[in-house]
């Protein structure tokens, strides 16, 4: 299960579709190829996001792992 604390690194590993999502709401999660460090959460507040934005994040990002079995 993704939560707010998840971390990118481990986010990225997991569900493939997490890195256009993310890409998709102006949260960068790759660099040089790399996961960026951080949770969910700090990668969204640096954006501007708020709780309940995030929430929808983590919310969105589950459902990408239902369906990805």
């Amino acid at each position: 299960m993704i939560t707010k604390d998840t971390s990118i690194e481990e986010l990225v590993e997991e569900i493939t579709g997490a890195i256009p999502y993310l890409m998709e709401h102006g949260i960068k999660c790759i660099a040089c190829g790399e996961p960026i460090w951080g949770t969910i959460e700090s990668a969204a507040k640096e954006k501007g996001f708020d709780d309940a934005a995030i929430a929808g994040f983590v919310s969105d990002l589950n459902k990408l792992v239902q369906k990805q079995g």
